[in-house]
């Protein structure tokens, strides 16, 4: 996903001030302006809320609850966490104003966020001297920027994780995936884990992103796995065991398997899967728990399952200082990310002396390899230069972890022991791209 950024004039011209009166008198520039040691330190998350495609409310919500624990117990050397939200509407001019309103608000990082349009926001970041911290890891620019420091492989980890997890049970794969910019690199991905398993390609389907139903695509899926014959009828008495459908479609996810669920009926050898983000315990819940169309399906996320005690400090603190938030979902992987993502922050805010916290700061500690460690949820994140996984097209990325979970008695728990690296099953892909 690769093409022209939009620029705004803002950042450049406020990166060329920066050059000429220097970084640490002007606002913008990396640098809080007049903020004492006794002032908020700034952040902002930003997701899309109130839409008909994705929504992310859980992340802010999260941000918001992280920052009460935070200043309930002392803050950052004495200073308050204050952060800033912003409803990026799955829009990208929303995007892209959320970035400006982050340079114009001075903050000293954005944390945790969503947003599917990288090139919207990037540029105004790298302008404002911005760094992106734990991004969820949709598009490209989170993996380039100097100015990113995603906390997991993104998209790109969970379809190669996903292709590979799915190789050791599927012959025939076909992938139910969004239409978008964001969505055209999925199919290669996964194909990347595929091949990994020596499986051959998966059957592409693009599906709009806001869609009330998904019978067209339910077809063409299983069309493409045999299923179907090319009219469209069931190919009656046929033993598909090694056949599968996997869907990324976010939050229309379980509106698709909805769809396909009144197809399946014909074809119960079908096996489902998904990545997690586009399968949550929520939606499990919602459509029958045991008794769910999804008990069996596949899944592949970055971190441990929402069961693993790992978990237990940010439960605890969604409990004592979410106030029954009904936005946060401890066992969704926005909220975990933001989580983590905090944790990140938090822990390079302590290492800086409370006077010499800045945008400019915080990247200068990330970039000389600040080590965090998330309790067990990722290997030891660092970003220096010596930490990343040295995979073409993604510079950026430090942490290729992935997770093998399944829907079994209604939730959502583990299938393997421990993390699957899939930084080599990336570099391959990456060769080929």
């Amino acid at each position: 996903m690769t093409g022209w950024r939009l620029f705004s004039p803002r950042p450049w011209l406020t990166a060329a001030l920066c050059a000429a009166v220097g970084a640490g008198t002007l606002t913008g520039c990396g640098a809080l302006s007049g903020a004492g040691s006794d002032d908020p330190i700034t952040v902002m998350t930003w997701a899309p809320e109130n839409t008909k495609a994705t929504n992310m409310p859980e992340m802010p919500a999260m941000a918001k609850a992280y920052a009460r624990w935070v200043n309930d117990n002392g803050g950052i050397h004495g200073r308050k966490l204050k952060v800033l939200t912003c409803n990026e509407r799955n829009d990208p001019s929303e995007a892209a104003r959320c970035a400006r309103r982050a340079a114009d608000e001075n903050v000293v990082a954005v944390v945790g966020s969503y947003s599917q349009f990288g090139r919207y926001f990037i540029s105004a970041l790298e302008g404002s001297g911005i760094p992106y911290i734990g991004g969820y890891g949709l598009t490209q620019e989170e993996f380039d920027s100097p100015y990113s420091y995603p906390v997991n492989g993104g998209q790109a980890a969970l379809l190669a994780g996903n292709g590979r997890q799915l190789a050791s049970v599927c012959r025939r794969v076909s992938l139910v995936r969004p239409d978008t910019i964001a969505g055209d690199e999925l199919p290669e991905l996964l194909d990347a884990g595929l091949a990994a398993g020596k499986r051959r390609a998966a059957t592409d389907v693009r599906a709009p992103e806001d869609a009330g139903d998904y019978m067209r695509q339910a077809r063409t899926a299983l069309n493409g796995v045999g299923a179907e014959t090319a009219l469209g009828g069931a190919a009656q008495g046929a033993e598909l065991p090694d056949s599968c459908v996997t869907a990324a479609l976010g939050e229309r996810t379980g509106t698709f398997f909805d769809s396909f669920r009144r197809l399946q009926e014909d074809h119960p050898k079908v096996r489902i899967a998904s990545v997690l983000g586009s399968v949550r315990q929520s939606l499990v819940d919602s459509t029958g728990g045991r008794e769910s169309p999804l008990e069996g399906a596949y899944a592949t996320g970055w971190y441990p399952a929402a069961d693993d005690p790992r978990w237990a400090p940010m439960k605890k603190v969604i409990k004592d200082y979410a106030f029954e938030d009904a936005r946060i979902d401890a066992e969704d992987p926005g909220t975990q990310t933001t989580w983590i993502a905090y944790t990140v922050l938090r822990s390079v805010l302590n290492s800086l002396k409370a006077d010499d916290i800045s945008a400019r700061s915080i990247r200068r500690v990330l970039d000389n390899g600040h080590a965090v460690g998330t309790g067990g949820l990722t290997p030891e994140l660092r970003w220096g230069f010596k930490d990343a996984l040295s995979i073409h097209g993604y510079p950026r990325m430090v942490n290729a972890d992935v997770t093998y979970q399944a829907v079994r008695g209604g939730r959502l728990v583990a299938v393997r022991k421990g993390f699957v690296d899939v930084s080599t099953t990336l570099r391959r892909y990456a060769k080929t791209d």
